[in-house]
């Protein structure tokens, strides 16, 4: 199933880590968006689509065993 690319306008993207769940969550849709569904990539880390299929957000499980204990996260916005 395609995945439509591009944050909704007004949106901000929101990076949350919980250490004692050992959890990351990147938002890629407001907060409040409820998940309609839910895909597995890989084994720890799924994919949450709203019922228009817009990706709302990326969740990774056992984050510090999937990503690596040196974790660090940068972005980089290019102009429109």
């Amino acid at each position: 199933m395609p995945v439509r690319q591009g944050l909704s306008k007004g949106v901000t993207l929101k990076v949350e880590y919980d250490p004692a769940r050992d959890l990351l969550y990147v938002w890629f849709a407001a907060p409040a968006t409820r998940a309609a569904r839910t895909q597995t990539l890989a084994p720890g880390v799924n994919v949450d689509f709203d019922r228009d299929d817009h990706l709302v957000g990326i969740e990774v499980l056992d984050a510090r065993q999937v990503l690596g204990p040196d974790l660090t996260v940068e972005f980089a916005f290019a102009p429109a």
